[in-house]
């Protein structure tokens, strides 16, 4: 966008570049020194091409043109006081008519493309408002999705609940029920929200080993009534500069996918070393379902899943919290076989 100090600094460069073309052409500036030669007007000559081509490209033809006129108008008095013959006249005007030529020349090819480069930006606005939209309507058709079953549920049981005829022992049941199917609903609103609107990482020194420990004791329980085993593997000690909160967040996530993609009586290994190149490497092993090949480039995506339930942003949500760290995620799986999650972090440094 061009703001009026930037145009006023232009018109005066341009200005400033035709004031010593002219002063050459006249002779103020080379004559005192190579005396009255001819070499020294056909410098001026080509000189004068430059503002017009500076004025073209920065105002397009219009620009182009007006500085061709007005430098011709300049050099008018010279033309008809200094030219001693009809050839050196000749010479003068077709030079003049070269100046207006280039201005023309050069501004159509600049204003063309300047259109281009509009075209350009006004078509990639126009993808990204698609892309937002696209996004907003996934969402819209994921929290519907996702929020229609456990208001189905809380219907039915509010329904026997308000039956007179219903037992105590169903109504403790049916009670349950709504408290599950309403903790579900919070929990995938609040899992859409966090991936539309992040909260902005607090990033500060933390011990890592921490807070993966405080992590897994966490979810240890979730897993057992699962009937899976988690083992884990953590080295002592290993700092980075990261939010907690946002680390705990994933953390839970690729154990959760995990324990989900387990079956019973199998083991996770959640494992955290040091590794070369300064960083803290953590992996997360199941011998779960697997992912097929197809299906592994898109399990970082929004809304992405395989399972049967489930919103598809756990790992979309870790991989945000990942580059937020400045960190690296990569995947591997074999169907049928197990998966393996790799999460790389800087090591904090002083």
């Amino acid at each position: 966008m061009r703001t009026a100090g930037s145009i006023t600094t232009k018109i005066a460069v341009i200005a400033g570049v035709s004031v010593l073309t002219l002063a050459v052409h006249y002779g103020w500036l080379l004559e005192p020194i190579f005396g009255h030669v001819h070499w020294v007007h056909a410098i001026h000559g080509r000189l004068c091409y430059i503002p017009i081509v500076i004025a073209a490209a920065w105002f397009g033809l219009r620009g182009g043109l007006i500085t061709a006129a007005a430098i011709s108008l300049l050099v008018l008095p010279y033309v008809v006081g200094s030219v001693e013959n009809s050839r050196d006249l000749a010479s003068e005007t077709v030079e003049i008519v070269f100046y207006f030529a280039i201005a023309t020349l050069a501004g159509l090819l600049f204003d063309r493309e300047l259109s281009a480069r509009r075209r350009r930006q006004e078509a990639e606005l126009q993808m990204e408002r698609s892309q937002k939209l696209s996004l907003a309507g996934q969402i819209a058709a994921g929290v519907a999705h996702e929020i229609k079953n456990p208001l189905a549920s809380i219907k039915g049981a509010a329904d026997i609940l308000a039956d007179d005829g219903t037992s105590h022992e169903d109504r403790e049941e049916f009670k349950g029920i709504l408290r599950t199917e309403i903790k579900r609903i919070d929990t995938t609103v609040a899992e859409f929200l966090e991936f539309a609107r992040p909260k902005e990482s607090r990033l500060r020194k933390i011990n890592l080993t921490d807070t993966l420990r405080s992590t897994i004791r966490q979810i240890e329980t979730h897993a057992k009534r699962q009937h899976v085993s988690i083992d884990s593997q953590l080295e002592d000690g290993i700092i980075v500069k990261g939010d907690p909160d946002k680390l705990h967040q994933m953390t839970l996530n690729l154990v959760l996918n995990a324990i989900q993609a387990s079956r019973e009586g199998d083991l996770i290994n959640v494992n955290l070393k040091t590794s070369t190149g300064a960083a803290a490497q953590l992996t997360v092993t199941d011998s779960g379902v697997g992912i097929a090949k197809s299906d592994i480039e898109h399990v970082f995506e929004p809304f992405f899943t395989t399972k049967t339930s489930g919103t598809g942003l756990g790992l979309a949500i870790v991989k945000t919290i990942v580059d937020g760290h400045r960190g690296d995620i990569s995947i591997e799986s074999r169907e049928h076989h197990g998966t393996t999650i790799t999460v790389t972090l800087p090591l904090y440094t002083e």
